[in-house]
């Protein structure tokens, strides 16, 4: 079965993504799945969110009102990688005995090591399908999964912007003495991706002292639209497209879209690691993202993390998830037409 004879009507017969019969070598958009979730520090359950969201994929409708048909582009996500599973459970176990030992040492290196090691095996999928001309789609895992990839899109697209969505900034300097914790990710992005000139984020409603600290001392390398802000400005009588304006009129000419589904309201996302009261609506959500692409930014590639839930992909987180997904493939793909 190609492309050519796929009738996007018809139920999922295939189980590749969206239960497109796409093959990973012929795909313009290839997701990777990182089923990581080790340094999670509230619960855990983000390294079932691949397979999740696959199963979820083969219940959403193919034609989008805003972007079109992105499936016709091809679309395919390779097969969860037993290697980063392995190192998940290794991880975890690591991360367990290192907070009962009072964070000691040796295993807080254990996990380092072990994170390390997924940022290299993401790196190495992520330059491999750029240099096949392919968009690359990292899906989560927690927020730690995506750094390899956003380096690598760094050194490809030096002046890159970061537009990250999120309920937490994700500056933390090595929490819990764990150098690529899933609250680390911005903070391990600016220090080890010279290439990003701006970090960019909305929906924050959650961080400490140092992580405001590291905002307002960045000379305008983070620019933060709290959550906070955002409601304010709507409540006194701005409009949603107005902030979103702003927001657009921040970033860079070429972007990577970092998507922590927890960036979203908790009740289209009850089973994430973290979940925080308050964020943007999914239309919101989509709004901002179709902003980007309308504004003429390039969409260099994408992240979504942190979705959990039920494994069987039954679960609203998963629903959402698989639509997210959709839609920063779809925004993406109208940013390079």
């Amino acid at each position: 079965m190609t492309l050519a004879d796929f009738d996007p009507n018809a139920e999922a017969a295939y189980d590749g993504l969206f239960g497109l019969p796409t093959a990973p070598h012929e795909a313009r958009v290839l997701v990777v799945p990182v089923p990581f979730d080790a340094t999670t520090s509230y619960r855990r359950g983000a390294a079932v969110g691949p397979g999740a969201i696959l199963r979820a994929s083969w219940q959403v409708d193919l034609h989008d009102i805003e972007t079109g048909d992105p499936w016709q582009a091809g679309i395919a996500m390779l097969d969860v990688p037993s290697e980063v599973l392995a190192w998940n459970e290794q991880a975890r176990s690591a991360v367990d005995q290192a907070r009962a030992g009072g964070h000691d040492a040796a295993g807080i290196a254990r996990v380092d090591s072990l994170s390390e090691s997924v940022t290299r095996w993401v790196a190495g999928q992520t330059r491999r399908a750029w240099d096949a001309g392919r968009i690359v789609g990292i899906v989560g895992g927690d927020h730690a999964c995506p750094l390899g990839a956003i380096a690598v899109a760094a050194e490809r697209e030096p002046g890159l912007g970061v537009l990250h969505i999120d309920a937490h900034a994700d500056l933390r300097v090595g929490f819990e003495g764990f150098e690529q914790s899933h609250a680390s990710i911005m903070h391990n992005v600016l220090a080890r991706c010279p290439g990003v000139r701006k970090l960019v984020q909305v929906g924050v409603r959650d961080l400490c002292a140092q992580e405001a600290a590291a905002i307002h001392t960045s000379n305008g390398r983070i620019r933060t639209f709290f959550d906070v802000a955002i409601a304010a400005r709507q409540l006194q009588g701005e409009s949603f497209a107005s902030v979103v304006r702003d927001i657009v009129a921040e970033l860079p000419d070429r972007v990577w879209v970092s998507f922590d589904i927890d960036g979203l309201e908790p009740s289209l996302c009850p089973s994430t690691g973290t979940p925080v009261p308050g964020g943007l609506t999914f239309q919101q959500a989509c709004y901002l993202l179709s902003a980007v692409a309308r504004a003429g930014r390039r969409v260099v590639g994408f992240d979504l993390c942190e979705v959990a839930g039920p494994a069987q992909g039954d679960g609203i987180d998963a629903i959402v998830g698989a639509r997210v997904l959709y839609k920063l493939i779809g925004w993406s793909l109208v940013s390079r037409a």
